[in-house]
């Protein structure tokens, strides 16, 4: 390994100062590379982040709005949630665009995995397409109040593209897609 690879923090102790089902919050004291002492906050995620993007054979895609409590603003966002460390990856996408839009797939193409803030937080992401679709009812979560939104592919890349999209999942789903489709892969 090169010297520049290899850990240079020191963990002078730790503490949970914050815990729900979902995230704990961890307060570090420690030496950071310089040997100067200081503090560092983990946020770690109890569960994988689960992005799916659906599209029909005429790339439509379904856009979920909802309020977002953190930013305090509504959010158009693909379809996601949270996936149980125990549970397949795959199985979490299937169960997210279902209760959220409805929609059943019969191909599902992992296309990315991700850090989504790796200066702050462990949370792990995995993003998938969804194709040769069916449709059904949403079941959503009591804690969600969801919009389901059909539009053109291209309407949602431009929707990222203008700044209107700003989730990061959703993001990198949407652009890597358009690659995909670019490239004949979709």
């Amino acid at each position: 390994m090169n010297n520049k690879e290899k850990n240079s923090w020191k963990t002078l102790n730790s503490e949970v100062k914050f815990e729900t089902p979902w995230i704990k919050v961890t307060k570090h004291d420690i030496l950071n590379p310089a040997g100067k002492p200081g503090i560092y906050g983990v946020v770690t995620f109890k569960n994988l982040a689960i992005g799916v993007i659906a599209l029909d054979n005429d790339y439509n895609t379904w856009l979920v709005g909802q309020w977002r409590y953190p930013l305090d603003k509504y959010s158009w966002e693909i379809p996601e949630g949270g996936g149980p460390l125990d549970e397949e990856p795959l199985a979490s996408a299937k169960r997210e665009l279902k209760e959220e839009t409805g929609i059943i797939a019969k191909k599902y193409t992992q296309i990315a995995h991700m850090h989504t803030s790796n200066s702050a937080t462990t949370e792990y992401a995995i993003l998938f397409v969804a194709q040769d679709l069916e449709f059904t009812e949403a079941e959503p979560e009591e804690s969600e109040d969801l919009q389901i939104k059909k539009v053109p592919f291209k309407q949602a890349y431009d929707m990222v593209m203008s700044g209107e999209i700003t989730d990061s999942l959703s993001m990198v789903t949407i652009l890597k897609t358009k690659i995909l489709i670019d490239e004949g892969k979709l």
